[in-house]
């Protein structure tokens, strides 16, 4: 029997050829938030992955905090995806999109006319954003939301989710994860409110699990799963002097499992510097939320496999080594080295360092 992360797995709607997941990762090839024709290549380019799941695609026009990221709430866009899903379909893959709001990691030169940055509380970002116009510029204060602003917002998530499926998608992941707007919602370091967004455990966690309910809502929630990283540090994140941290995910965890979403993908960055997730965090996600759960951060096939051997988790997912081996799963499976990726052209237009990466074993 070949080892775990090769055999497939089947849950619900997810029937997967093997259980390596590529990880969602910015690219930067959407020249006026439309993915260029080349994404549609690259994606297929990587189709032996168990399921694909998309660079981070905004639900909003004030989502587009970054030069270049797609979006998905326009009929081009609509278009413009279907033209990468029915790709990777025809290479035998899934693949979920992934919603991403950027939220206050946002700068107005990046976001189109009448867009604005927006927020759980007007607390900037630190760092810097880049623009094409200007260079890197500070984050600027964002607007702290209104309950209108809110619910504008859980309705486009919800109308993306639709869209997606109009586009092809097998599904959606929200992007709960690595400082944007729904782990700005979940991070008491951003989330500064006192009525019912924050505050609370239950009121922190409220906008990821109104996010997730009804985009389940809109495709069903075997199409819809959620992506956190509890102690990340991206984007000004931090779990320092948050006494309810842990408590927050259990109880985030345990509302996506009673919505019977379709997966739980939980990352550690710590292979990149930042702090690693306690195990204890880990196996709480894993006892509370029912369903299927996707670990990330810094594997190879050696850990993958004792982890799903372990069952720690049920599908393992890879993100800079798909970049520059499109076929990642049959390297891994063979033990072929890994071809390393080019960190200069990891945002830069074009097809250099995108798709020009050998296809070969």
């Amino acid at each position: 029997m070949s080892a775990p992360l090769f055999q497939p797995f089947t849950h619900g709607r997810l029937q997967l050829n093997n259980r390596v997941v590529m990880a969602p990762m910015t690219r930067s090839r959407a020249p006026g938030n439309v993915p260029a024709d080349i994404v549609a290549t690259y994606y297929a380019q990587r189709a032996s992955a168990g399921l694909i799941v998309t660079e981070g695609t905004s639900p909003s026009p004030n989502g587009l905090g970054y030069s270049s990221i797609p979006g998905l709430f326009a009929p081009e866009h609509v278009q413009a995806w279907r033209r990468v899903t029915d790709a990777v379909h025809a290479a035998g893959g899934a693949i979920f999109v992934q919603l991403m709001h950027t939220g206050r990691v946002a700068h107005p030169l990046n976001l189109p006319a009448g867009a604005r940055v927006l927020a759980p509380s007007a607390v900037a970002a630190p760092g810097q954003m880049f623009t094409i116009q200007q260079g890197p510029q500070p984050h600027p204060v964002p607007e702290a939301m209104t309950e209108a602003d809110i619910e504008q917002a859980l309705t486009e998530f919800a109308d993306a989710a639709a869209l997606a499926l109009e586009a092809g998608f097998d599904g959606v992941e929200l992007h709960g994860a690595n400082g944007y707007l729904i782990d700005q919602f979940l991070n008491a370091a951003s989330n500064r409110r006192d009525d019912r967004w924050g505050g609370s455990v239950e009121n922190r966690a409220r906008f990821a699990l109104e996010a997730a309910r009804r985009a389940a809502a809109r495709i069903g929630p075997d199409r819809v799963a959620m992506r956190v990283s509890p102690y990340g540090a991206s984007c000004g994140m931090s779990a320092q002097g948050d006494p309810d941290h842990d408590a927050v995910y259990a109880h985030l965890a345990q509302g996506l499992s009673d919505l019977g979403l379709a997966y739980l993908h939980v990352v550690d960055h710590s292979a990149l510097g930042a702090p690693p997730v306690p195990q204890a965090i880990k196996t709480t996600l894993r006892d509370r939320f029912r369903g299927p759960l996707i670990l990330a951060g810094g594997y190879d096939a050696g850990r993958a496999n004792a982890d799903l051997t372990e069952g720690k988790a049920d599908l393992i997912a890879f993100g800079r080594p798909f970049i520059s081996n499109p076929r990642l799963p049959d390297k891994l499976r063979t033990g072929a080295p890994l071809v390393a990726p080019d960190p200069s052209t990891f945002y830069t237009p074009g097809p250099q360092g995108y798709i020009d990466y050998p296809l070969d074993v």
